[in-house]
């Protein structure tokens, strides 16, 4: 078989079964692993798929820059924002990640009782600062402007002093196996050590970002308290997590 049918071959596997295992493939062919190995690297540097130990999983999708990813799964961002705020009770201390998700969270927070949130986002913030009974602490740091989030060693140190109740994780990737993940190493490290410091995590999740893998990971998904999803997932789509025993959570309970 010639190297561009073997990558054909593998790119409609992952296609049909969302991942691609190096050694069963190798088997089915009758070829060595080094083999697919190295079609696994060629095809990883043309951003045909993402690399993991034994295989490959599909690439999460380009993030865009933080203006664009306003306008993407808008009505889900939304639902998800309002379902995820009613979780808020009187008096707790919430940490909001940044993200256009996290944004709809900090819009729909109740009015009508007193609590705390964290951010290590100038722009979630913003979103409060005419918010009658939240009291807010902005966590300073380098700013990615990508994400726009307080990144490095400044901002890790101010975490480290707080304990959040809960905390609202937003991700670029999600899967069953290889866990959480986004696109930027400080980014990864500033998110795994905030649910470090958390009584509870919980990660916002939309249909583009199952099943695929970022660059940088940041937790295995057992970590997390729970996924909140919108309501159009499909239950196939959640079964594996339901396998893991994550607890789902989404807006039509």
């Amino acid at each position: 078989m010639l190297t561009v049918q073997r990558k054909a071959l593998i790119l409609d596997i992952l296609r049909r079964d969302g991942q691609v295992i190096a050694k069963a493939i190798a088997d089915d062919l009758g070829l060595s692993e080094d083999t697919i190995r190295r079609d696994l690297r060629e095809m990883a540097a043309e951003k045909l798929l993402k690399r993991v130990h034994g295989g490959a999983l599909p690439l999460a999708p380009e993030l865009p820059d933080f203006s664009t990813r306003r306008g993407v799964s808008p009505d889900a961002k939304r639902q998800l924002g309002a379902y995820a705020a009613r979780m808020v009770r009187p008096g707790r201390t919430v940490f909001l990640d940044g993200g256009t998700t996290t944004a709809e969270i900090a819009r729909h927070l109740p009015r009508n009782f007193a609590f705390t949130v964290i951010t290590h986002s100038p722009t979630i913030a913003g979103e409060l600062e005419h918010h009658p009974t939240a009291d807010v602490i902005l966590i300073g740091g380098k700013l990615y402007k990508h994400s726009m989030v307080a990144t490095g060693a400044a901002a890790i140190a101010a975490i480290s002093l707080v304990r959040p109740d809960i905390f609202f994780l937003g991700v670029t990737a999600i899967h069953p196996v290889h866990g959480l993940s986004t696109g930027d190493f400080e980014e990864a490290a500033i998110k795994r050590h905030i649910a470090q410091c958390s009584a509870e995590t919980y990660v916002m999740v939309t249909q583009e970002k199952l099943d695929a893998a970022s660059p940088c990971h940041i937790l295995p998904i057992t970590a997390v308290s729970g996924m909140v999803v919108p309501s159009d997932i499909s239950e196939a789509s959640l079964a594996p997590y339901r396998s893991a025993q994550v607890p789902i959570f989404t807006i039509s309970d």
